[in-house]
């Protein structure tokens, strides 16, 4: 198994392509967002006349107005990694939601949720705040509180959610670096400035080619009833455009700090991963030398 990962607007698509193409290998998509039918523009999803003929798993799953369950991924994903490993292929990951990817990589145990339970918790969250959660979570669970960020608030009440329901802290769900299968991880990097340019021209290129027509068809398919799709970057500006609160240029601009701020978690979260083989994303021979590292390391890990 190879998996592609690091941050957004760093060239992964394609380079999952190439790899495919040289290693006989099938995509199984690692973007939660690219999950949902319909977000194509504002999730980079590759068009599939871009696609040169290679399979394609798990994008276009779910409509807008379904919540994507991580434990739902996981048991699609291996069980679509396990089909292309029995047919004598390469399952190659790529994308950059680093939950998804680990879900599929290491061995993860998904614990239960709670709907009712959830919701009480994100009405304290909006009523206390994400700081007074995360002092709670640290009382409760300091491993957890260390490796979720004081202003992620989703998380936070996850993993709250998690210690009520199973009486055991949230870090003991956490993943451990151990492959569920033999597998090869390639990282993609940029230097910092690189990337916020190539994050402003992207958005620039998603305005023009119609991001804002595309959410509105969404919102008359159901995406302001969905948990998780109004949230994607892009799509949550539009929607505030729409709704008055912001002008185009304002939404335009949010959305480039705000990608440029995921990136950077993208980035510290994939670090933190020692396995990983980071490669410059605009290296001449980058085809190459990710192979050099695939047929490099399948040694060790098989």
């Amino acid at each position: 198994m190879v998996a592609v990962v690091g941050p957004t607007a760093t060239g992964k698509s394609d380079l999952a392509l190439d790899l495919a193409e040289a290693l006989d290998g099938e995509v199984i998509n690692t973007d939660a967002m690219q999950l949902y039918r319909g977000m194509d523009i504002g999730t980079a999803k590759l068009p599939v006349a871009e696609r040169r003929g290679v399979p394609h798993h798990l994008l276009d799953v779910l409509d807008v107005t379904e919540e994507a369950s991580l434990a739902a991924y996981q048991r699609d994903a291996r069980a679509a990694r396990d089909e292309i490993v029995s047919r004598g292929k390469v399952p190659i990951l790529v994308g950059g939601s680093g939950l998804y990817v680990r879900a599929v990589l290491d061995q993860l145990e998904i614990p239960p949720t709670d709907p009712r339970v959830r919701l009480r918790l994100e009405r304290e969250g909006e009523r206390a705040g994400a700081g007074e959660m995360h002092r709670r979570l640290a009382e409760r669970d300091p491993a957890a509180a260390i490796a979720i960020l004081p202003g992620n608030l989703r998380r936070i009440v996850r993993a709250l959610e998690v210690i009520e329901l199973t009486g055991r802290p949230f870090s003991a769900t956490l993943p451990r670096p151990e492959y569920d299968m033999p597998a090869v991880q390639i990282g993609l990097e940029a230097p910092r400035d690189q990337l916020d340019d190539r994050i402003a021209a992207r958005v620039v290129r998603m305005w023009h080619a119609g991001l804002v027509e595309e959410t509105v068809r969404l919102v008359s398919e159901g995406l302001l009833d969905g948990r998780t799709a109004p949230r994607a970057l892009g799509y949550a500006q539009v929607l505030r455009m729409l709704e008055g609160k912001l002008d185009e240029v304002e939404a335009q601009v949010d959305t480039v700090n705000t990608t440029r701020k995921f990136a950077r978690r993208q980035e510290s979260w994939f670090r933190r991963d020692q396995r990983v083989t980071w490669l410059p994303h605009d290296v001449a021979d980058l085809r190459e030398q990710a192979l050099a590292a695939i047929t490099g390391t399948r040694s060790l890990t098989s």
